[in-house]
């Protein structure tokens, strides 16, 4: 396993991909090295712009589909969805966040010039995988081609594998067979399958290499408790409840279960 080594470009083997037992933890927001109790952690998940956790797999999000808040697109104009006002389309949960329109090979072409060297610097960082978000757009915004989005995705498997990287599908419960038996992802790293009932999607087709992450939220709304999630015969070996805005361990909105 690579755990918190640099990997080599261009690899020629298949990547290691993640345990399917021990401690996971989803730490989009605040990072720690270990469990607030002092467990260690065998699977973590962090943004592109964290460090990988020593002796443990790491995966590195980033987000594929849409704009990271700030980041300048500028010159690739023609890479952003559009309204009907040729204004660019933003994420209605998320307003920071521009939507990205893979519907043509250019465009396609001038998101990978973006999204690309993040991919890369995952990879010299020392993560073990990527996680590529917002594979859904194409389901949530009708303009956006499910052809253009797959293209976009296959595009991001081929940078990854180049890389040395395994490659998770986030998210798209309706993408999981041709996400894993066409484009080449190699697990999946899913949130909220449990609340809506999504859960055999994605362990059908990549068995127990999921990565499960349930919100309270959610289930509540959907009337579930996180233990009726732990007694899914379908859900993940490692399904995990965070607090929805993923903070830190001392934040009092902190939240975490494991099954």
């Amino acid at each position: 396993m690579a755990c918190g080594s640099a990997a080599a470009p261009f690899a020629d083997t298949a990547p290691d991909l993640p345990p399917t037992d021990g401690v996971f933890d989803y730490q989009l927001g605040g990072i720690a090295d270990q469990l607030s109790d002092g467990t260690p952690i065998d699977v973590v998940a962090r943004d592109a712009t964290a460090g990988p956790l020593d002796s443990a797999y790491n995966v590195c999000y980033v987000n594929g589909f849409q704009t990271q808040p700030g980041a300048d697109w500028s010159e690739h104009p023609s890479a952003l969805l559009r309204d009907a006002s040729g204004d660019p389309v933003r994420d209605p949960d998320w307003p920071d966040e521009l939507i990205l329109d893979p519907s043509t090979a250019s465009a396609r072409s001038a998101i990978v010039e973006m999204v690309g060297p993040v991919i890369e610097s995952c990879a010299e960082s020392g993560f073990d995988a990527v996680e590529i978000d917002n594979l859904d757009t194409w389901t949530r915004f009708d303009s956006i081609s499910r052809e253009g989005a797959l293209a976009l995705a296959s595009a991001y498997v081929t940078t990854a594998h180049d890389l040395g990287l395994a490659i998770a599908q986030k998210n798209a419960a309706e993408a999981a067979r041709p996400a894993h038996d066409d484009l080449g992802f190699d697990f999946a790293v899913v949130e909220e399958c449990g609340a809506y009932h999504e859960c055999a999607a994605y362990t059908d087709v990549y068995g127990s290499h999921v990565l499960q992450i349930e919100y309270p939220d959610s289930l509540a709304e959907a009337g579930h408790a996180f233990a009726d999630v732990c007694a899914d015969p379908h859900r993940a070996p490692l399904t995990i409840l965070r607090d929805r805005d993923l903070v830190g361990q001392d934040d009092p909105a902190y939240v975490y279960e494991a099954c």
